[in-house]
């Protein structure tokens, strides 16, 4: 009985209760961070040449469909296109490729863009994303197309587990940024996804939320 009236709780959240909460505390953030976030634009404009919000290809969402995520740009302008493109980045791709994804000293990176890649200030527009039903605060992370295609012919194993990593909203936060970020390969990355959508819960909601504060205050496994 009290483990049907566990998973009678558990889809109510997952249903009603995430999505409620989703809304009325990414309103919170909005407001809170407001007057940094046009700090931020201000000194993007300043500093480098391009828009203010990072201009890359859609991402993939719940149930696989696309959607556009919004970042404050902290690279050069063009850089996603520029890293598969040009001749010049040739050999850095191949690294990106090789490092699951991630670049070490990304030369693509602009001054303030190492500040706010570092405390994941480059993040905040994605609360507006969370408020039109995009995204959820807490969840998996949103992949690029391709790299999501490359990832899982790099690590055939983690395709059926990414099936359910796609049944969900991606996240601002989740299980894998307050666990390492960066620092932790794709296929452990999916692992740990899967396992936060089996457990998916207000209480684990909450202590990821609860972690993220110092994960952005200290940079820990960002590149």
């Amino acid at each position: 009985m009290a483990k049907k009236s566990s998973m009678v709780y558990g889809k109510i959240y997952k249903t009603y209760t995430k999505r409620v909460m989703d809304i009325v505390l990414s309103l919170i953030a909005i407001a809170i961070f407001a007057i940094p976030a046009v700090i931020i634009m201000i000194l993007i404009k300043l500093t480098s040449k391009g828009p203010v919000f990072a201009d890359v290809p859609e991402r993939i969402g719940e149930k696989a469909q696309k959607f556009k995520m919004y970042k404050f740009r902290s690279m050069i302008e063009n850089a996603h296109n520029l890293l598969r493109t040009d001749p010049r980045f040739k050999k850095l791709y191949y690294e990106y490729k090789r490092g699951s994804y991630k670049l070490y000293n990304d030369p693509r990176v602009t001054t303030v863009g190492k500040f706010i890649r570092k405390h994941s200030l480059d993040e905040l527009p994605q609360f507006v994303n969370v408020f039109m039903g995009d995204m959820s605060l807490v969840g998996p992370r949103a992949y690029y197309p391709d790299e999501l295609k490359n990832q899982q012919r790099a690590y055939p194993h983690t395709q059926k587990l990414m099936k359910k990593v796609l049944s969900v909203k991606p996240g601002i936060t989740g299980l894998w940024q307050v666990s390492g970020r960066s620092e932790i390969n794709f296929d452990e990355r999916i692992v740990m996804d899967s396992m936060y959508v089996d457990e998916i819960s207000l209480k684990n909601d909450l202590m990821i939320i609860l972690k993220t504060p110092l994960v952005m205050l200290t940079g820990k496994g960002a590149v």
